[in-house]
This record gives structure tokens, C-alpha cells and sequence, in this order.
């Protein structure tokens, strides 16, 4: 492997292969990759190639992309990045949910551990970002609630919001205007977009009593 520092590029590629594994068991295929990078499938191929030669993944034709050990603490290790920078903005700063995914993306390859670390603590230590994942610990250790999605709950259930999936930040902002957002108990179904379905994902709870528990969609918080 490389004794270089990693580039912006090796950690992106690394922080989003581990990203979508962290709450999806499906294969990270370079199509996926792609999707999510926003760029070429040929680009994709070459630059996980590279990667593989390196020793920071591992690619199996048909089965996917995966991390190796040293890839992993790499990825885990900008992904905390990430999301105590949107914390940071989010709490200190002032900034929407949905306005925090691209300014992080730009920051965290600019920062130090150090100085994320004293973040986290001047923050509280918080354990989950502005959007319900996790934030790993200084060990890369990572914490993840067990969740379903919105979309699985039958009419009638409930559950407490912990996660909603930041990649498109107009799904934030369409949760907003439903007052979805975490913690939040939502009884199904929920007047939200397919893709706004499938990107909360909630702990199921006892319905709540009264009107909440009689009108499909109406959102409560517990006290």
C-alpha cells in the first residue's frame, strides 16, 4: 500500500462505500457507487481498481466492493469527521439539516482529528448527527440503533423517527414540512413521497392514545 497520505478522493471513495453498507446489506456495486459520487461508471471502475491494487478494498466481480481492515478505519474515521462537522454547523453555526451534507463534505478533508475531537467534546459528545446516524467514537467503534423503514410500518403502527437519510436534501426538507424530524413518533401511513418513505427509518412504539393514534399520519411527540 501506499505510504502517501490518502487523497480527498480516496477518502470519499472509502467513506461512501462504507456509508452504504452501514444501513443496506445490499452488494456496493460500482453502479451504486457511481450513483452515489455523482460521476462515470468508467471512472468508478478505474479509480476502485487503483484502490484494490492498494490495499484499501476489495473488488469481486458480480459480489460487490468491500473494505479491507486498514480501508475501514480510514472510512470510519472521515465518516465521524463528517458527522460531527454537521453537528457542529447545525448546533453552533446555525445551519438547516439540509444544509449541512455539502459544506461537511468540503471540511472534513481539511481538518484534523484533533480538532474534531475537541469538537465532539465542546458539543457535548454528542452520539448521532443532525440526521440520526451515528457518530463513531475516536476507537472507529460505531453504535447503530436498530431501525426499520417508515415504508415497512403497516397502517395503524407507530414509531419514533431516528434516522432519515441525508443524501437528498430535498427529502429533508419535504420531512420538514410534514414534521417529520427525529424523535418524532409517526403513525403510518404518512403523507410523504416513496423516496421520503424509504429514506426515515423509525423504532417501532405503542400507537399513541387519542387522535394521533385515530388518523393516519399525524405526527406526536412523546413526552
Amino acid at each position: 500500500m501506499s505510504a502517501r497520505t490518502p487523497s480527498a478522493t480516496v477518502e470519499d471513495y472509502l467513506k461512501v462505500v462504507w456509508s452504504l453498507q452501514e444501513w443496506d446489506d445490499a452488494p456496493v456495486t460500482t453502479t451504486r457507487l457511481a450513483r452515489r459520487l455523482g460521476v462515470g461508471a468508467p471512472t468508478v471502475s478505474e479509480t476502485v481498481q487503483r484502490l484494490a491494487e492498494r490495499g484499501w478494498l476489495v473488488h469481486e466481480p458480480y459480489r460487490g466492493v468491500t473494505l479491507t481492515a486498514t480501508g475501514r478505519a480510514l472510512a470510519v474515521r472521515m465518516v465521524r469527521r463528517h458527522r460531527v462537522l454537521e453537528t457542529w454547523l447545525v448546533e453552533a453555526l446555525g445551519y438547516a439539516w439540509d444544509e449541512v451534507h455539502e459544506e461537511a463534505e468540503v471540511l472534513e478533508h481539511a481538518v484534523s482529528d484533533r480538532l474534531v475531537d475537541r469538537l465532539h467534546r465542546a458539543l457535548g459528545s454528542p452520539t448521532r448527527d443532525p440526521h440520526g446516524d451515528p457518530v463513531p467514537d475516536a476507537d472507529g467503534t460505531v453504535h447503530r440503533p436498530d431501525a426499520v423503514l417508515l415504508a415497512d410500518l403497516a397502517a395503524g403502527q407507530a414509531g419514533r423517527v431516528v434516522r432519515v437519510d441525508d443524501a437528498v436534501p430535498e427529502v429533508l426538507r419535504e420531512c420538514d414540512a410534514a414534521g417529520v424530524a427525529l424523535d418524532v413518533v409517526v403513525v403510518a401511513p404518512v403523507a410523504l413521497s416513496g423516496p421520503a418513505l424509504r429514506a426515515v427509518r423509525v423504532q417501532p412504539v405503542d400507537a399513541p392514545d387519542g387522535e394521533g393514534a385515530r388518523d393516519g399520519g399525524a405526527q406526536v411527540t412523546l413526552p
